[in-house]
């Protein structure tokens, strides 16, 4: 439990990057009412408009040396307009049960990125989180989200120390992104992995290669 606790640590307090974070005052103003609470938002314009991103994590419980576990997390990206703002895009998600094997799920801020990757004008919003399990993250899970002109595309890994355990499912679409979106974030798992974060499958960037969808 210690590693996972020094681990949340880490990944807790990374930054995105390539915006503006909004105070508190102007956050709770923009974003009215968000449940759970938000942890930290952000704003980013580009070619089509202004936008607010807030980041949200329940506050469940605290752990040892006061670390806080969080069960469900929470995605907003808002447009501004003339009349106020327009929802453009939301996630959800949540830890699954303990009798499952997981203790807290949160937002991978360090990984996370608002910028216009393939130069088009336009930001494509990159968010990463995970979960912990009894061995921390090394049998959580890790979700990447791509958001690209209003389509959502996901990959999906289940972390393990045993080679039977972890697998990677990636979502069709993910294939007719920009070739310069689908290597930076080839990019962004080999980072992962070279820093130990995730545990992906032997070969894996030879089967995406070949567009493979499952990688186990």
């Amino acid at each position: 439990m210690k590693l996972l606790l020094t681990i949340m640590i880490v990944c807790t307090f990374g930054q995105l990057h390539a915006q503006t974070i909004i105070s508190k005052a102007e956050t709770e103003k923009i974003f009215t009412g968000t449940r759970p609470p938000i942890r930290i938002a952000y704003s980013y314009s580009d070619n089509t408009g202004k936008y607010y991103l807030a980041l949200a994590e329940s506050i469940d419980s605290i752990a040892d040396k006061n670390d806080t576990l969080h069960y469900i997390i929470k995605g907003i990206c808002l447009q501004a307009g003339d009349n106020g703002t327009v929802k453009k895009w939301e996630l959800n998600d949540h830890k699954r049960s303990e009798m499952d094997g997981e203790f807290s799920i949160w937002f991978w801020t360090k990984f996370c990125e608002l910028k216009d990757i393939d130069g088009d004008g336009i930001v494509e919003p990159i968010i990463v989180y995970g979960t912990a399990g009894m061995n921390g993250i090394g049998d959580g899970r890790i979700k990447i989200l791509i958001y690209y002109k209003g389509q959502k595309t996901a990959i999906r890994h289940q972390n393990s120390e045993m080679d039977g355990g972890r697998s990677t499912a990636i979502d069709a679409t993910f294939y007719t992104l920009p070739l310069l979106l689908q290597q930076h974030i080839k990019d962004l798992m080999k980072t992962l992995d070279d820093k130990g974060l995730a545990i992906f499958a032997p070969y894996y960037e030879a089967k995406m290669k070949k567009k493979a969808l499952s990688l186990e």
